[in-house]
């Protein structure tokens, strides 16, 4: 059977929601999906999600209805999965705690904005890093406010260049964890959509993604 994908976009133009939700269909019509892409967030109350094995926000700092968010936590605590990066699912509705808590994080800063980093596998026995190493990055390097239960599966230490107050944090900056019966997937690299030509942030969401669908293998 076809598996389903529903991906929602839009918000802050800086992330440029158009253009990177059409990658993230496009990566998992490549997988097979049948892949819907809507703009805004009626759809999360007007569609019936439960029929969605998949759900990608590629969303920032949008103020939804409630009954929006509340149709999108349901689904995903009955078995729908969640995946996605950066602000379009880690600053999706920033001022709804319901959808922080099943995301398992929030941004709440990028100190020196774009600036290069190191990405650390913290768990390289993962499937979803196999064959991946430690790599350079380029982007935002998000500082997020995380729940301690989320497995973290990449971080990033701070230099303290730009905040020196967080020198030598540890920050996630890939992670999994379920929320009800469904899976989660976070990562947090992918500010421009141009970011999709870094071959290991591709292939780790690729994977991710793949994970969070329900009755993946």
């Amino acid at each position: 059977m076809t598996r389903k994908a529903l991906v929602f976009y839009g918000g802050w133009d800086g992330h440029e929601p158009g253009p990177a939700s059409e990658i993230a269909a496009g990566l998992l019509a490549a997988e097979g999906f049948e892949v819907t892409r809507e703009e805004g967030t009626a759809i999360l109350a007007t569609a019936d999600l439960a029929g969605f094995d998949l759900i990608v926000p590629v969303m920032t700092m949008a103020e939804p209805e409630k009954e929006e968010v509340a149709a999108l936590t349901a689904a995903v605590e009955a078995g729908t999965g969640l995946g996605g990066f950066h602000g379009g699912m880690g600053d999706t509705f920033r001022k709804n705690t319901d959808y922080q808590f099943m995301v398992g994080g929030q941004f709440v800063a990028h100190p020196g904005n774009v600036i290069d980093y190191r990405v650390e596998m913290a768990a390289p026995g993962d499937p979803l890093l196999a064959g991946i190493g430690d790599f350079d990055y380029r982007s935002e390097q998000y500082y997020m406010h995380v729940d301690p239960r989320i497995e973290v599966l990449a971080a990033t230490v701070f230099s303290g260049e730009h905040a020196p107050w967080v020198a030598g944090t540890r920050m996630p900056v890939v992670w999994k964890h379920r929320h009800g019966e469904g899976r989660v997937f976070y990562s947090a690299l992918g500010h421009k959509a141009a970011e999709f030509e870094h071959p290991q942030m591709k292939e780790i969401l690729r994977r991710g993604l793949l994970w969070a669908a329900r009755d993946a293998a």
